[in-house]
């Protein structure tokens, strides 16, 4: 097979890329080429004979998805020209599962999913259902409950029995009203469909048994970044022949805000007896003074793997910590360092990473940045997707697609002005809500009992013609999508709701231009399909939105500093790294110190951790003595981490403010 020497890997890479059968957990600290171990066991097992379509490898997000077929692909040569192995996001395999079996719940099989604001504009729908008053809970905070009852398994009917709080108490109530609402628009939300496949596979044998069929060896990628219902679907699939390699690190789970549970990784071996476990150590991305650093500060974490990465770069550069008086002093001499890197060492400026734990640090140092005029992108701010232009459009073409979609319907039905009023639109949706039936199917009883007029219920159905005639051509002309949302915004005249939303002429063209823009993502969507759909558009943009910040590869190739949270940088690697404001409150994060669980803590020492492992070959690490908060001078304290990773013991008040926090942790446990 052209491409495939084994002998270039390190005898543990080769261990985990001969390792065929049963549970394998394949340790991979930072740096140390796990894509390449995943992308070379699946090529060693098509090479052994294994078909490549019963080979199942999942991961997190559509880029590392399409990094590993890309280099898988290359690996096969022509071998896996014709077949290839289902390499997904868990909520793409999700997505393929539900199309052909969601209808045993009830849903029909071309379901929409709502984004972000449809979810947004659906529990504000819920909340005012079983009235809820808008000073007790916001929409926001609701769907914050119902993610996390979701992606902990537990559906609407059992909510109740896991409240902690009279706020809980609410959402359990309206967690009901919102699925139901979602249900008889034919919709689901982001957690659902994880959600709906683990309860597809827990009361349907029959659904589970074609799935578990189809694949005889399954990878997991970034084990450690798995919540509790992807375990569980995970542990499904792979029941009858126990074939599973995951991979990932401990030392980098960092997202147990959202649901991701470290103990799946640290008790593999429990959940899978037998497991063998292969540590990959050899770190090929930093320097031996930067994995000294992250080495000792990462072992005061109790609940981890052992293990120790191993330098593969010498360098004579030693990590530097800066110590400042406040922010602004921080980020003045910092910006200034970058300035004499940029203009007098010739250091690209898009291989420069500022670093920090909160989103309110990158304002100083953008001040800065722009005094100085460099050039700088703050990495996962605004998705193209998020602009209210494209998420007009994308309502319009989800009212095209799915005509029982009622919340998108909503969000478009007076944009731009038709002359149908919000007193219209509510008559009409609280008479359909009544009657159980679509809003447009609501007008006629609406109208003929008085409460609407006549020129208003004309206007309704002229915009229901508009749709549907929209819908016919899209369904016959598939690969004309791009004209047809040209022509669509043409037709509405969104040029005119421009006008209205704008009156500087440069954000008028600015606006425009976002148009252009999603047009063309359309036009590109076309020529990469094979059989292209509006369906399958709108599934793709929202699957994309929801799975990584669709901007964030853009923002990363752009030149320019970047800024960036500690959250965004995983998986990234710079030359040259700024890891700034390690001070307690900040990281550790306030709200772990307020925790005052080891957990808590933990996870705070890990997210560290992946932020001086960014650094291929210079670090700095910073602080500030004092930080200003709604806008008063306050001291700030050293972070208990600076002291950890330089082998001291912590001052006096450190030490006093870590112990008493240790025994309030005591006393939660």
């Amino acid at each position: 097979m052209p491409g495939l020497d084994l002998s270039t890997l390190n005898p543990p890479q080769r261990e985990a890329v001969s390792t065929q059968h049963g549970p394998l957990l394949v340790l991979a600290g930072a740096g140390t080429g796990k894509t390449r171990v995943i992308t070379f066991r699946i090529a060693e097992l098509i090479r052994r004979g294994v078909s490549p379509e019963r080979i199942l490898s999942v991961t997190f997000t559509n880029k590392a998805a399409k990094e590993m077929l890309e280099r898988a692909t290359q690996l096969l040569g022509n071998k896996g020209a014709r077949k290839k192995p289902v390499i997904s996001t868990f909520h793409s395999l999700c997505v393929k599962i539900l199309r052909d079996e969601i209808e045993v719940l009830g849903y029909p099989s071309r379901f929409a999913i709502y984004d972000r604001g449809d979810q947004e504009s659906a529990a504000r729908t819920a909340l005012r259902d079983v009235r809820v008053a808008d000073n007790a809970m916001r929409p926001a905070d609701l769907l914050n409950v119902i993610s996390k009852w979701k992606m902990a398994g537990i559906p609407p009917d059992r909510a109740a029995d896991f409240v902690e709080n009279d706020q809980e108490f609410l959402a359990a109530v309206a967690y009901r009203k919102y699925q139901k609402n979602l249900r008889s628009s034919g919709a689901v939300d982001f957690d659902d469909l994880l959600l709906l496949t683990d309860q597809l596979f827990k009361h349907h044998p029959e659904v589970l048994q074609r799935q578990q069929q189809k694949f005889d060896y399954v990878q997991v990628d970034e084990y450690q970044d798995t919540n509790g219902v992807q375990f569980r679907l995970v542990e499904a699939l792979v029941a009858p022949h126990k074939n599973i390699c995951v991979v990932g690190d401990d030392d980098q789970s960092i997202y147990g805000w959202r649901g991701a549970e470290v103990e799946h990784i640290l008790g593999f071996d429990r959940h899978f007896p037998g497991a063998k476990v292969v540590r990959l150590e050899n770190n090929y991305r930093c320097t031996d003074k930067i994995l000294d650093l992250a080495n000792r500060l990462v072992k005061h974490n109790k609940g981890r793997h052992d293990k120790t990465l191993i330098a593969h770069k010498s360098s004579e550069h030693p990590v530097r910590f800066a110590e400042f008086e406040s922010e602004v002093e921080e980020a003045e001499k910092l910006v200034d360092e970058i300035k004499w890197l940029i203009e007098e060492k010739n250091f690209p400026s898009s291989s420069i990473a500022i670093l920090f734990r909160t989103n309110e640090q990158p304002r100083v140092f953008e001040t800065e940045l722009r005094r100085r005029d460099i050039p700088y992108v703050l990495v996962g701010s605004q998705s193209f997707f998020d602009k209210k232009e494209v998420r007009d459009l994308m309502a319009y073409l989800k009212a095209i697609a799915f005509p029982q979609d009622d919340i998108s319907l909503m969000r478009i039905i007076n944009t731009p002005s038709r002359g149908i009023g919000a007193t219209t639109v509510e008559k009409v949706s609280t008479r359909a809500v009544q009657q159980g039936c679509p809003f447009f199917v609501a007008v006629d009883e609406a109208f003929k009992a008085g409460e609407i007029s006549q020129k208003a219920a004309d206007a309704i159905k002229q915009f229901e013609q508009l749709l549907d005639s929209f819908r016919k051509r899209s369904l016959s002309s598939p690969r004309q999508l791009a004209d047809l949302v040209h022509e669509l915004i043409q037709k509405i005249d969104y040029d005119a709701e421009i006008a209205r939303q704008y009156k500087d002429e440069a954000q008028q063209v600015a606006r425009k231009e976002v148009l252009e823009g999603f047009v063309s993502s359309v036009s590109d969507y076309v020529q990469q399909a094979e059989t292209p759909s509006l369906y399958e558009f709108i599934e793709t943009t929202a699957l994309g939105g929801r799975e990584e910040e669709s901007n964030k590869e853009d923002q990363l190739a752009g030149q320019g500093v970047k800024l960036m949270t500690l959250h965004s940088a995983k998986g990234l690697e710079f030359p040259w790294v700024y890891l700034v404001g390690l001070e307690e409150g900040y990281l550790p994060h306030r709200r772990s110190v307020e925790d005052a669980s080891r957990k808590a803590i933990e996870e705070e020492r890990r997210l560290a951790y992946v932020g001086i492992t960014r650094a291929k070959d210079y670090l700095t690490i910073s602080r500030a003595g004092t930080r200003k908060k709604w806008g008063k001078t306050r001291l700030s304290l050293p972070s208990r981490f600076l002291h950890e990773m330089k082998g001291e013991a912590a001052p006096p008040d450190v030490a006093a403010a870590i112990a008493q926090a240790e025994d309030a942790a005591a006393v939660g446990e």
